[in-house]
């Protein structure tokens, strides 16, 4: 699946963010990019083995843009888990964010 979302943080906040919040998931760093990074391993149950592709990029001079991939389909505990790591930015840029799910 495809995830992305837009931030205030710099490129290099956003990948120091990730270096430490996917390896405490079960995924490890398998590749690194000046503006990119790539991991793998085992998240949730059934033990598949599981990629995470996330690069960031600059957009319209104040936001950056974040993209991941997985190569999980349908809503599978990684996709998740990137939804989760796309509340930690938002919480770095407001402290006062709740997260509250809608269903």
């Amino acid at each position: 699946m495809r995830h992305f979302h837009r931030t205030s943080l710099h490129p290099d906040t956003v990948l120091a963010t990730a270096d430490r919040f996917f390896p405490t998931i079960g995924l490890r760093a398998t590749g690194s990019g000046a503006r990119s990074r790539s991991f793998a391993g085992v998240v949730g149950t059934p033990e598949l083995p599981s990629t995470l592709e996330l690069s960031v990029r600059m957009e319209g001079g104040h936001y950056t843009f974040v993209e991941a991939h997985t190569d999980q389909m349908g809503e599978s505990r990684l996709d998740r888990n990137v939804k989760k790591f796309f509340v930690e930015l938002h919480k770095q840029v407001d402290a006062a964010h709740h997260f509250a799910p809608a269903y």
